[in-house]
């Protein structure tokens, strides 16, 4: 019945309402555009009925132009689209008011289970002492990264706030004028933002949704786990990557970094100083007043003064001081809300979230060579030195290293950024910033040069460098080498020795997005998961506490998808001391955008997370059942391989995609490759890039190519209850396929249908749609649904709905692409409705990069 009444819930909520809404928006008009709305939908009809009928993009807008729209001129018809463009943006931001607002009511009717459920059950178990103790110690972070698909303006996002408040309340006529300053609020960035203003974007969500949101979860936790003196204030932490990423960004700098580290600092005080100065409303007893006035003078200043800082102590014992006064001589009044802002001030302490650094190992490697060279050390390359002796180097020799004694940028300030490590933990904390992690981590030289760099650039006491050491073994070959790696690195007494400084605790980062390019879905995240439990392994042998850093917030292509789901299918084998992931693009606001929404899925990560011991249940996958995902995966992968190689497979996507103008957009501060080679190759190609371009070719490529033909290789082979079994059995490859069900969901074929018959493209065209048939069919299959997604009604619906408003869109996009290929003298302004066209499709689809 949940279901039904849920689907009903959003029919009703969702459906019905933004119907409403819309309707209202698109009459509305704006610069001396009339009309241009109302003939959206019937853009939007004929779009549908023509593609469904095999007609060319080309055809249809220039028949639409004709019979509908009376526009002769190709330079009106230009800029008619370009209007559309705009409403079709702000459709999208109306739609995800509405759904956001309507999340409250379609809870309501949900089967997930929360905190409070959870406590229920175990209390009935009779279990309570050891969840209560599993609870006081685990931990999740969401690291929220810069990827370039968030890009809505501080200013949109307080309009899209209004506009939920709005809706939940039906106020038609302050909806009609919130829809007329969304009409005429720009929408994207009008040059590429900096890496600062990507980080002052985030913050801006920190200070206005997460601050409050982390200290209300906190509360409900403690609320309801009936542990009296619960104090697990790490239970939920935030990690942050903009300003501190500087993987493939030259723009982030030291000094980038630095000024990031300040905002998160400065914005935090101010969240204290507006607590404190509401609750100073409250607590007007006299003997409290000097307490309350010093500390708020003394955040005043910290919050504009950069060079002014208050250490943690400084602020929380004031407060314990105000908490002891107020119980002894003041009968308690308001203990409550003072409780709650000193939760605050201890799961935030003065960092709010934890700047990561990141950088790719080749920058290091180049880095300690010049560092050896300009000691005389080596001559050219570190080959000259041998493993053993480098080794001896980066452990045990002392060298001082100062930035300005080299002349290469990038050298010069990865030396100066890691020489200012230190002053940002004497400012934000230790836990402002203590996490290094490496990109395309290969061998123990990933983890050493780091290693080594922090002792000679970092000025910490020997042995006692309070950072970890986070390597990211992203690559197929990576996984394959990372248990040698892990156990070569744990053999070295100085490095054992800084894993027992660090708390016996190693993080480590899996796959990310370039496992999924290098060895397609299946492989990569069935390798993701064979090397979570060998890592595991490798760790619990060394008394270590493994901790895995995953890349979930994303699209399924990228190994997104329910991420819930994902947690909840872990086996016994792998690690579960903590869960860490990233969230980024599009889906910091889709996932975590509103207080509820961000509870909610905050709830579902710590119980996902926690499932396996809460319910004592364990996901074991039998030899047999391992034996056939290792088939699944191989053919799986064979066939991704095959297409990965393919004469086509680069010039496709640069030729028929919107690849190149990514890049163009201005989304984000870094670049859309790395390297500057003349010619494109897949490895240089970033994962946003690669599967954004297959999203807006609506193709989805990297969520589902290569399933269809592994199942049915097995299916021939007579072996199709076995799958089936594998779906039904397995939680790790039913979160898989499900996964795969979105990916597959968000492709609509017929909108590039006519390349089919292109005499350079046509046949890896119909490669494509083959497989994508052929792996709809069989997920059906093996599933035994009727339809895709037919557990999940409302995401379903949610789908339909967004990919129908952003058509329109999709299908100026083909025909503007397809003027440019055909020498347009209007190619320029084509380029720009290409490269504008990216925008609404991505919110759209919020997990499309």
């Amino acid at each position: 019945m949940p279901k039904l009444e849920r689907i009903e819930e959003f029919k009703k909520s969702v459906h019905n309402k933004f119907n409403i809404y819309n309707s209202l928006f698109l009459s509305l008009p704006y610069r001396n555009i009339e009309n241009v709305g109302m003939l959206i939908p019937l853009l939007g009809h004929q779009a549908d009925k023509g593609l469904k009928s095999g007609k060319n993009p080309l055809e249809i807008l220039d028949a639409f132009f004709q019979n509908y729209a009376n526009i002769e001129s190709e330079k009106d018809r230009i800029d008619f689209m370009f209007s559309i463009i705009q409403y079709v943006e702000r459709q999208v931001v109306l739609y995800d008011s509405v759904e956001d607002a309507a999340f409250p009511k379609l809870q309501e009717h949900s089967n997930s289970l929360t905190i409070k459920d959870y406590g229920q059950i175990v209390e009935k178990n009779k279990s309570w002492d050891e969840i209560s103790e599993k609870l006081s110690t685990f931990s999740a972070r969401i690291v929220l990264t810069a990827h370039p698909t968030q890009f809505y303006t501080p200013a949109v996002l307080d309009i899209m706030d209004s506009l939920r408040s709005l809706i939940v309340d039906d106020k038609i006529d302050e909806i009609d004028l919130t829809l007329q300053q969304l009409g005429l609020t720009s929408l994207i960035n009008a040059k590429k933002p900096t890496p600062l203003v990507e980080a002052k974007n985030i913050i801006h969500i920190l200070r206005n949704v997460y601050y409050n949101a982390i200290g209300e979860l906190y509360s409900y936790i403690k609320e309801h786990i009936q542990k009296q003196d619960f104090n697990n204030h790490n239970i939920m932490k935030l990690g942050f990557w903009p300003g501190g990423d500087r993987d493939g960004n030259p723009f982030v700098t030291a000094a980038m970094t630095n000024e990031v580290a300040d905002e998160l600092r400065t914005t935090l005080m101010k969240c204290y100083y507006h607590d404190l100065k509401a609750l100073q409303q409250k607590l007007s007893f006299t003997d409290l007043q000097d307490l309350l006035n010093e500390l708020r003078e003394k955040l005043y200043v910290t919050m504009f003064n950069v060079q002014k800082i208050m250490g943690y102590e400084e602020i929380i014992d004031p407060l314990l001081k105000i908490r002891e006064i107020l119980i002894n001589e003041y009968n308690s009044l308001y203990l409550k809300d003072l409780d709650q802002l000193i939760d605050k001030v201890k799961i935030f302490k003065t960092h709010f979230a934890t700047l990561d650094i990141r950088q790719d190992h080749s920058v290091h490697k180049n880095t300690v060579t010049s560092i050896l060279k300009q000691q005389g050390l080596i001559k050219e390359n570190l080959d000259e030195l041998g493993e053993e002796n480098l080794i001896e180097l980066l452990l045990r020799k002392n060298i001082n290293v100062q930035y300005d004694d080299f002349e290469d940028d990038l050298v010069r300030d990865t030396i100066q950024n890691i020489g200012q490590l230190k002053n940002i933990q004497s400012k934000n904390g230790e836990e402002g910033c203590n996490r290094y992690a490496i990109s395309n981590s290969e061998d123990i030289f990933s983890v050493l040069f780091v290693y080594g760099l922090l002792r000679w650039c970092g000025e910490w006491e020997e042995g006692k460098i309070p950072f970890d050491i986070v390597p990211l073994f992203e690559t197929m070959n990576g996984m394959a080498t990372s248990e040698d790696t892990m156990n070569g690195v744990f053999d070295l007494p100085e490095y054992r020795a800084h894993i027992r400084f660090r708390d016996n605790k190693q993080t480590i980062m899996l796959g990310f997005s370039d496992g999924t390019k290098d060895g397609g879905y299946v492989k990569a995240n069935w390798s993701i998961f064979k090397t979570k439990e060998k890592l595991s392994a490798v760790c619990g042998q060394r008394d270590v506490k493994a901790i895995f850093f995953d890349g979930r917030g994303g699209p399924p292509a990228r190994g997104g998808g329910k991420t819930h789901r994902f947690y909840a299918a872990q086996t016994k084998d792998i690690a579960n001391n903590e869960i860490q992931l990233t969230i980024q693009g599009q889906t910091i606001t889709s996932n975590y955008g509103t207080k509820d929404l961000f509870m909610h899925n905050c709830e579902q990560l710590l119980t996902a997370g926690l499932s396996n011991d809460l319910f004592g249940r364990e996901n074991a996958i039998s030899t047999e059942m391992r034996q056939l995902l290792e088939e699944l995966s191989e053919l799986s992968f064979a066939k991704y391989d095959s297409l990965k190689h393919h004469e086509k497979f680069m010039s496709y996507l640069e030729e028929k995609s919107t690849l190149k103008y990514y890049n163009k957009a201005n989304i984000g501060s870094r670049p859309g490759k790395r390297g500057n080679k003349a010619k494109l190759e897949l490895s240089d190609l970033r994962a946003i890039s690669f599967v954004g371009s297959w999203s807006q070719l609506k193709q989805n490529v990297p969520g589902y190519f290569g399933i269809g033909t592994a199942i049915k290789t097995l299916k021939d082979r007579g072996r199709l209850n076995d799958v089936k079994q594998l779906f039904q059995e397995v939680p790790f490859f039913k979160a898989l396929m499900l996964n795969s069900m979105m990916a597959l969901s968000k492709c609509y074929f017929e909108l590039t249908s006519y390349m089919k018959d292109d005499k350079e493209y046509g046949e890896f065209w119909n490669i494509l749609h083959e497989e994508y048939m052929l792996s709809k069919e069989m997920l059906l299959l093996i599933s035994d649904f009727k339809i895709l997604m037919e557990e999940e009604a409302v995401s379903r619906e949610s789908i339909k709905i967004r990919e129908a408003i952003v058509l329109p869109l999709l299908v100026i996009q083909q025909y503007g692409l397809q003027k440019i290929a055909q020498g347009s003298e209007y190619k320029e302004l084509y380029e720009k409705i290409v490269t504008r066209s990216l925008y609404g499709n991505i919110n759209a689809s919020r997990n499309s990069a």
